[in-house]
């Protein structure tokens, strides 16, 4: 395939998995509620089964079931990404397979480790995922939840050499990489940042877009942030991420499935608890992303 990546830009909103709050079960009239409540926030695209998805809670059928729901759901409203993170090349391989004959647009694929695991064997790893589909791939590079840390080097050497993949999520807390990415790379290819309190200087360096989960709870702030800056207002731009940067360094620090599903039942969209060992925001913490809410609430 083209490396044509143009389709995505913008903010690319992340959704949550919810669970039957009595069987435990995935609940697909929440999924719907809340997938779609996210769309309405005005994003550019939708990504399911991130970090905030708790992809690594669920089980390989669970997996298929928020992915070929969230699939119909969005409908190609707007380009939908899917995330992959395994340790074994054939489940990864299994899952990108599925996940581009259900519809999907992209696949989000990051390595997970237990072991030592060598830059050889993750370009295996994500090879392997190329050759098996057509649609376009997202390497996403975050080492604090994966246990990868993946230079740009290295990076650029798969976007260079494995037909598909086209687009970086980077989600380290470290902005000279993001430069060194948009230094080693070209126009092919779309770098998005994935660190929420980083995110306004990564855009105002010209990144393609923002990957988050922030439009859950603080709706169209993040679109408005990414227009400011596209449209050269850095002014605004800056006002609005300054008057939005505690709630956004909140539900990272505090973990985003627990944070983004407390702060949606604040708004009244019941998405369950997050899957154990993961637990819910304790009662003080739920006082504090209320507050954050409600004075996020006056622009």
């Amino acid at each position: 395939m083209s490396k044509k990546t143009d389709s995505i830009s913008g903010v690319v909103g992340y959704t949550v998995t919810p669970f039957d709050v009595n069987s435990g079960a995935i609940d697909v009239h929440a999924l719907h509620e809340s997938t779609e409540y996210l769309l309405n926030s005005g994003v550019n695209a939708i990504a399911a089964l991130g970090c905030a998805g708790e992809c690594t809670y669920l089980d390989d059928n669970e997996w298929k079931i928020v992915a070929e729901q969230s699939i119909r759901i969005v409908d190609k409203r707007v380009p939908i990404i899917i995330g992959i993170s395994e340790l074994t090349i054939n489940k990864a391989v299994q899952k990108a397979v599925f996940a581009e004959d259900k519809g999907a647009d992209v696949i989000m694929l990051a390595p997970l480790k237990h072991d030592a695991i060598t830059d050889l064997e993750i370009y295996t790893y994500f090879s392997s995922v190329s050759d098996a589909i057509t649609i376009p791939i997202m390497v996403y590079n975050n080492p604090a939840i994966c246990g990868v840390d993946m230079s740009a080097e290295f990076i650029l050497s798969m976007l260079q050499n494995i037909e598909n993949i086209c687009m970086i999520k980077d989600s380290a807390a470290d902005i000279n990489r993001i430069h060194k990415l948009q230094e080693l790379s070209s126009p092919a290819f779309s770098i998005f940042t994935g660190c929420n309190y980083l995110a306004l200087e990564a855009l105002k360096s010209g990144l393609a877009g923002w990957c988050t989960a922030a439009p859950n709870l603080i709706n169209n702030v993040p679109q408005k942030i990414f227009n400011a800056v596209k449209q050269n207002n850095l002014a605004e731009a800056e006002r609005l991420f300054s008057k939005h940067k505690s709630l956004l360094k909140f539900i990272v620090e505090k973990g985003l499935a627990r944070s983004v599903k407390a702060g949606l039942e604040l708004k009244g969209i019941s998405v369950g608890k997050p899957r154990e060992p993961v637990r819910p925001l304790s009662n003080v913490d739920i006082e504090i992303l209320g507050a954050l809410l409600f004075d996020e609430s006056r622009d």
